[in-house]
């Protein structure tokens, strides 16, 4: 519906670059993100991604194929800046959905009407309010924004929109077109690379249950005291942790280390989500065993700046092996949970 799409307004005054951090957010008094490796350094790291990739991604399956555990291991240190648009697309099979679907896009969003179109319209200024791309009302940020989602409510009708769609697409956005950000949301709820995600958004968050389920049976394998604690105190992940999983992180958590466990997110899937959580409860156990219910809740809910530099939690994160556990996990989930078919009553009760 082309007079719902928000594109004739008067733009917003623009903030200072001086006020800026280098990923666009306004600087916070006490924001101590770090601004990015030594100039000599990343330039060789650049170089070493370049070659990987090719020209415009034309070696990058060549170099997976040949060389996975070193794609893993750069992808753990994290991928260049100026290159993480495109290597997101390569790692998430996004690439190859937009090449095989040209015209798609431009369709859904220009002549396709959505029922959630009013609903998107009024979120938008909930993502990212901080960042310079999403902070004029009616801007070009909010506006691509709309478009994506309400492209992505067109395409896939059983999910349509629900609000934490838009952290994921905004983060998108901030690397990439409107189109390759539409094209690899698809490869993520559709499962072009890893398991579909679509369950995430879902009526009932069906994929959230899941996940929060085999959440707490990690917290109290790897954690025994943790997670009687927080039997005791009748704290449940569904308290804290929906939303790492419903945003993969990139809600309320600082730029710099949401991107990093993005890196490694499109590349290994989602168990990093479950790594990083359990990452992040590890490093804060001893302070979170002696607290109470409040201040336990607050505390899951803002974690120290200090739990959260990605050189300090990330390496703890990839130290937990969750794999195989999930998987076993995931089974005993869905047979926990699946419906059991009831035999027809017979009418009259016949004798034989």
């Amino acid at each position: 519906m082309e007079k719902q799409r928000i594109d004739d307004h008067e733009p917003g005054p623009l903030p200072s670059p001086k006020k800026l951090d280098r990923f666009g957010f306004l600087k916070q008094e006490l924001n101590n993100s770090p601004e990015g490796l030594t100039k000599g350094r990343e330039e060789r790291r650049v170089r070493k991604w370049r070659k990987m990739i090719g020209v415009g991604g034309s070696d990058w399956k060549h170099y997976v194929r040949r060389k996975s555990h070193v794609v893993k291991r750069r992808t753990r240190k994290g991928i260049p800046d100026c290159l993480r648009g495109l290597v997101w697309q390569l790692i998430s099979g996004s690439r190859d959905l937009l090449l095989m679907n040209p015209g798609v896009y431009e369709q859904l969003v220009i002549y396709e009407t959505s029922t959630s179109e009013l609903d998107i319209i009024r979120d938008i200024s909930r993502t990212f309010p901080s960042h310079v791309f999403f902070q004029q009302r009616h801007g070009p940020g909010q506006r691509s924004l709309y478009n994506v989602l309400k492209a992505y409510s067109v395409f896939d009708r059983e999910v349509g929109y629900v609000q934490g769609m838009g952290f994921l697409v905004g983060l998108l956005l901030l690397y990439m077109s409107e189109e390759d950000a539409f094209w690899l949301l698809v490869a993520l709820l559709k499962g072009a690379v890893h398991a579909p995600m679509q369950g995430l958004y879902q009526a009932g968050l069906p994929l959230v249950q899941q996940y929060l389920f085999q959440f707490d049976h990690l917290v109290k394998e790897h954690m025994p005291k943790l997670g009687e604690h927080f039997t005791q105190e009748m704290i449940n992940p569904s308290m804290y942790a929906s939303q790492w999983f419903i945003t993969v992180f990139s809600y309320s958590f600082p730029f710099h280390l949401a991107l990093r466990i993005w890196d490694v997110f499109l590349y290994e899937g989602v168990k990093i989500v479950f790594k990083v959580g359990l990452a992040l409860l590890k490093y804060c156990h001893d302070d979170l065993v002696r607290l109470p219910f409040e201040k336990l809740i607050h505390a899951l809910r803002n974690f120290p700046e200090d739990a959260l530099d990605p050189e300090t939690l990330l390496p703890i994160a990839y130290s937990f092996k969750v794999s195989k556990r999930l998987e076993e996990l995931k089974r005993e989930y869905d047979k926990k949970n699946e419906k059991v078919v009831q035999p027809p009553e017979s009418s009259g009760n016949q004798k034989l």
